[in-house]
């Protein structure tokens, strides 16, 4: 080998040790698979979040109890069976929520165009059961949307009209790995805007104490909190510990991840968190006294607790993991009186 052709190859391999060093971008197996780091994700994702808090915080409870349903990874492509019967059976049960774990979709326009249009679908859908269609006429020029007549959704509770397009689905999703492949942010993002985020549903008052049971939704899709994240929860900046001064109080805190925390198994990947941030966890969910952890990726079950946390790692929901009718989801039943249970929901969904 002549001298100068060592010499690029040494600067082609320092190069991409460079990169792949400097973007967070490794996958257990050494691939390649973002464009987006985690830093400049929840930099993006905590600007929209602290904007549109409001957006994140209209849940309030008046009943005996409340549902909330729980998928993960159904790696959606060209077949949406799998993500619109987790939403047809999270508004036939009334729940008041669905909850997703990432790798939604795999990377590629059309997967997601796919993905919006059942996001639409359900809206409308969604307003169809719970708020009143009005017809809005050419008169009434404060909603004019160039057109003459058209029907807009009136939630009589907040007293706001809405579209198809503003309609607020109930949909949380965190973002996961395969999400993020490719440059697959600029698309996850531009349907769902954040990846790091939290909110409270209000559930209970008793004398001058009000209660409520606290959200949180953490982007851990690059197997790593990054620096900004940790900063950020370190700040608070997802838990409002200013409540309790007003007789404010968390009740039940549940926490969304990608990333596994725990290994199912020996044939399963073990979580890609640092060592560290693995701790840091641990200590934070202990902080937080949080109810349950929720994890996918591993595309495995498994149930255990810790510290005196839960944690639940969900199996793929997708039809190309789990082509089979199988117990993919879970519902989580919350009593007034803030007892807890949970089940495995079952899909019957396979492709055509």
């Amino acid at each position: 080998m002549k001298k100068s052709e060592y010499i690029l190859l040494i600067t082609l391999h320092l190069s991409l040790v460079t990169l792949l060093a400097s973007c967070e971008k490794v996958s257990p197996i050494g691939v390649l698979v973002a464009g987006t780091s985690v830093e400049d994700r929840v930099k993006m994702s905590n600007i929209y979040f602290q904007k549109q808090k409001a957006e994140f915080t209209h849940f309030s409870v008046d009943a005996d109890e409340y549902t909330f349903l729980v998928g993960a990874d159904s790696h959606m492509t060209t077949d949406a069976g799998r993500m619109e019967e987790m939403f047809q059976i999270g508004l036939d049960n009334n729940d008041l929520l669905y909850a997703h774990l990432g790798d939604i979709a795999d990377t590629k326009t059309e997967y997601y165009v796919n993905l919006d249009n059942v996001i639409r679908k359900y809206k409308k859908k969604y307003a169809q059961k719970y708020y009143r269609e009005i017809y809005i006429g050419e008169d009434d020029n404060e909603f004019q949307l160039n057109s003459d007549k058209y029907y807009l959704y009136e939630d009589t509770v907040n007293i706001k009209l809405y579209d198809v397009e503003s309609v607020p689905l109930p949909f949380f999703p965190v973002v996961g790995n395969h999400d993020i492949t490719h440059n697959g942010w600029a698309l996850w993002s531009n349907i769902f805007h954040s990846s790091f985020y939290s909110f409270y549903v209000s559930v209970a008052t008793e004398g001058h104490k009000s209660y409520y049971d606290h959200f949180i939704f953490l982007d851990t899709a690059s197997g790593t909190l990054g620096q900004e994240q940790v900063d950020l929860i370190e700040a608070d900046v997802l838990d409002d510990k200013m409540f309790e001064q007003y007789g404010i109080y968390n009740r039940h805190t549940f926490v969304f991840s990608h990333t596994n925390i725990f290994r199912p198994s020996s044939l399963q990947f073990a979580s890609t968190f640092p060592r560290e941030e693995t701790f840091f966890l641990l200590n934070q969910f202990a902080e937080w006294n949080a109810t349950i952890v929720f994890c996918g990726h591993v595309h495995k079950w498994d149930e255990q607790e810790v510290g005196g946390v839960r944690y639940i790692t969900l199996d793929s929901m997708s039809e190309r993991n789990s082509p089979k009718p199988g117990d993919y989801l879970v519902r989580i039943h919350v009593k007034r009186d803030g007892t807890l249970s949970w089940e495995r929901v079952r899909m019957n969904y396979t492709v055509k």
